[in-house]
């Protein structure tokens, strides 16, 4: 169980993406519904939309945006990742070109761990670098040793910020874990990290274009060294099969974009597999996206019009499909958690693979059509299209 200033809760757990302070098209109060303890928000977004200090003056993230379980705040380290064309990583930190009107900022440690205290995250991330892939072993060197200096850094002004007045009573600070596909490295970055007093630790850079294959090298490398007494996070992972194998190896914290981005761009997750409600055999399918769901969309309303919806560009076809997509990721996670309280976990996965269909789509990840869309992304900047 993980305790924090705002609930404890038992892991593994699915933290929604809430960047900007809102899990895109759905409301608190349905996210409360649907039972999860926890979400995400992201430091570098928040800094420049509505600004951290307005968030400490409003009382701190919580009290903002009306959200009474816990929250974890990205470092800004994916941006490093994610907006190459508009920022210079340097060894004080990363300059960034604000997407919103061109203005630069500086991030260092010390400014980030600054802006998470003031936005008032029960969980914070040390500032990292999150290296693309593919890299060079030598980029990925420089990257891991930069990311362990940031960590000493972030560490230590946390510890000062500690006994200055701040929105949390009680935050945690985690480190992550670098070394882009190289075992060697990752495994250095696991032995520093955990020879720090994080209370929990990241594996970073696993979400950023692998190959499936080398996600779960590095999932093998990592989980196997890493303590296990203090929670395993695997940053911006993933599929319910991603999940399912991160689970197995003994990771705790997850967090993805994909059951809301996909939601808005007309995909579901089924029992039976994720399916694109775009194809024309949905037109006529009265039933509703999932036999098995028991979540308000599915209870009251068809494939058919929810398709409908989606092709007429309303709005209330994104809600309805970010409700479904959550809320099989809430019973995901419940059911694993049953699993490996009753110790059956094994038995539970082979059922839903079973299921769910092992040469799913899913396993490759979403195909280029989910994301060909002008909205802003869930974690980087207002791109002109999203790719897979």
């Amino acid at each position: 169980m993980l305790n924090t200033s705002h609930g404890a809760f038992f892991t593994p757990v699915f933290m929604p993406v809430g960047t900007k302070g809102t899990v895109k098209a759905i409301s608190q109060e349905e996210l409360e519904l649907l039972g999860f303890p926890i979400i995400l928000g992201n430091t570098y977004h928040l800094y420049l939309r509505p600004g951290h200090e307005l968030i400490a003056r409003a009382g701190g993230l919580h009290r903002f945006i009306s959200w009474t379980g816990a929250i974890l705040t990205d470092s800004g380290g994916y941006q490093v990742f994610s907006l190459q064309h508009i920022r210079w990583v340097g060894s004080d930190g990363v300059l960034f070109k604000s997407y919103l009107d061109g203005s630069e900022h500086l991030f260092t440690p010390e400014r980030v761990m600054e802006i998470q205290m003031a936005i008032g995250a029960d969980i914070m991330m040390a500032f990292d670098e999150c290296p693309p892939y593919p890299c060079s072993y030598e980029y990925a060197k420089e990257s891991m040793h930069r990311t362990h200096m940031w960590a000493e850094r972030s560490l230590c002004a946390y510890q000062k910020l500690l006994e200055l007045p701040h929105p949390n009573p009680n935050p945690m600070l985690f480190g992550i874990v670098q070394g882009s596909v190289y075992k060697d490295l990752r495994l250095e970055s696991c032995g520093f990290i955990s020879s720090m007093p994080f209370p929990g630790i990241a594996v970073g850079g696993v979400s950023v274009g692998e190959p499936k294959e080398k996600v779960l090298e590095v999932l093998d490398w990592t989980l196997s060294v890493l303590p296990d007494d203090r929670p395993r996070y695997i940053m911006g992972v993933g599929t319910p099969l991603d999940i399912l194998e991160a689970v197995e190896r003994g990771a705790d914290m997850f967090d993805c974009v994909l059951p809301t981005r996909l939601g808005r761009n007309g995909s579901a997750y089924t029992t039976y597999g994720r399916i694109n409600l775009k194809n024309a055999r949905f037109s006529e399918d009265w039933g509703p996206i999932d036999p098995e769901c028991s979540c308000a969309a599915c209870r009251r309303y068809s494939a058919a019009y929810i398709r409908h919806l989606y092709r007429s560009n309303e709005i209330l076809s994104a809600r309805l499909l970010t409700l479904h997509n959550l809320h099989f990721y809430a019973n995901l996670m419940t059911q694993i958690r049953e699993a490996i309280m009753q110790d059956r976990f094994p038995e539970f996965k082979e059922a839903f693979l079973e299921k769910y269909g092992r040469t799913n789509g899913d396993e490759v990840g979403p195909s280029r059509e989910d994301f060909q869309t002008n909205e802003t992304d869930d974690l980087g900047a207002s791109e002109p299209a999203e790719s897979a």
